[in-house]
C-alpha cells in the first residue's frame, strides 16, 4: 500500500461509531458518533467526565480497552478504513500520520531512558535516518517548542523535562491528525484568561506551521473558543451539537451547550456567578441516550 496519504475534503471521519462493552449487551458507550475534521483544522470536541472522550480517541488510535469492542460504524484517516487496517499498518501510521498528545505529558515517556534514546528511536524508525541524523532532528524539535540547551536536555530524563516535549513529540514528523490532547486543569485555568496560556499557544503556532488537524478533546469552554475552528458537543457517548467555534458562541443550538456556557467562567465578567446544569436536563439526556441503546439489543 502506497504510504503517501491522498489530500481530501476530511483528514479524519468519524462514521455512525457505536462502541459497547464485550460482554454486556445493549449497553452502549459511543453511540453514533459522528464527525470530520479538515486537513489544518483545530477540530475541538467539549464533554464531561466519563462521557466518552477517552474512548473515542482510543478507539481513533486502535487502541481500546480490552472487553471494548466497536460494534459498528466507521473511522477513516485521508480515506482509508482504520478499522480495517492490519495491526501492522496501523503501527506504520501512529507516530508518523498519527499520534496522540497526551493530558498528563510528564508520564508520557519511559522513566527509565533518557529523552534522546526514545525521540531517536521513533525517528530512526518511521524516516529511516542514522542515529547522528535523528539526534540533529530531535535537537531542532526542542528547539522548536522553545527549550532552551536542546542538546543538554536530550541527555536529560523525562522527569527533568518540561511539559513542552509532548507538542514536539506531536510535532516531529508534521503530524497530519494528533487527536485527544486533553488538556490538564491547571492549564485550562489559565486559559481563561484573555490570552491563551503559553502551552496553547505554542501547539496553535506549531499547527499552523505545519497544517496539522488536531482533534482536542476537553471540559473547558474557554479553551474552545481560544484555539478551535470547530466544536463537537458529546454528552453520554453522542453528539448533541457542531458547529464553527463563532456560530456555536454566538447561538448555541442545544439547550445543554447553552448550559454549559452558564456554567462557564468568563474573563470579561469577572466575579459573574455561575449557573450548574440543570438536573432535569441531565437526566433527560441520560434517559434519551439510554433510549438508543436499543441499536446494540
Amino acid at each position: 500500500m502506497n504510504d503517501t496519504l491522498r489530500p481530501m475534503t476530511a483528514l479524519l471521519e468519524i462514521r455512525d461509531l457505536w462502541a459497547a462493552p464485550v460482554r454486556q449487551r445493549g449497553h452502549a458507550l459511543l453511540r453514533g458518533v459522528a464527525l470530520a475534521v479538515a486537513p489544518g483544522e483545530v477540530h475541538g470536541i467539549v464533554v464531561e467526565s466519563g462521557a466518552g472522550k477517552s474512548l473515542l480517541g482510543r478507539a481513533v488510535l486502535g487502541v481500546l480497552p480490552s472487553g471494548i469492542r466497536i460494534a459498528k460504524g466507521a473511522i477513516t484517516l485521508d480515506g482509508e478504513d482504520l478499522l480495517a487496517a492490519s495491526p501492522r499498518r496501523r503501527r506504520a501510521l501512529l507516530g508518523r500520520f498519527l499520534a496522540m498528545v497526551p493530558q498528563d505529558p510528564m508520564t508520557a515517556l519511559n522513566p527509565v531512558r533518557r529523552i534522546a534514546a526514545q525521540m531517536t528511536d521513533h525517528l530512526r524508525l518511521h524516516l529511516r535516518l542514522d542515529r547522528r541524523q535523528a539526534l540533529a532532528v530531535a535537537e531542532a524539535l526542542l528547539a522548536a517548542v522553545h527549550i532552551r540547551e536542546a542538546r543538554r536536555v536530550l541527555a536529560q530524563y523525562p522527569f527533568e523535562l518540561s511539559r513542552r516535549h509532548a507538542p514536539a513529540g506531536a510535532h516531529r514528523h508534521g503530524l497530519r491528525l494528533p487527536p485527544a490532547p486533553r488538556r490538564r486543569r491547571r492549564a485550562d485555568d489559565r486559559a481563561r484568561r484573555h490570552r491563551p496560556a503559553p502551552d496553547l499557544r505554542l501547539i496553535r503556532e506549531l499547527q499552523r506551521e505545519a497544517g496539522t488537524a488536531i482533534l482536542f478533546i476537553t471540559h473547558d469552554l474557554g479553551v474552545v473558543a481560544k484555539i478551535c475552528d470547530r466544536v463537537t458537543v458529546l454528552h453520554a457517548g453522542r453528539v448533541l451539537e457542531e458547529a464553527a467555534t463563532p456560530a456555536l458562541f454566538a447561538a448555541p443550538r442545544h439547550p445543554y451547550t447553552a448550559a454549559l456556557m452558564r456554567a462557564t467562567p468568563r474573563y470579561d465578567r469577572p466575579g459573574e456567578a455561575l449557573e450548574p446544569v440543570p438536573a432535569a436536563l441531565a437526566e433527560q439526556l441520560r434517559a434519551e441516550a439510554e433510549a438508543l441503546d436499543h441499536v446494540l439489543a
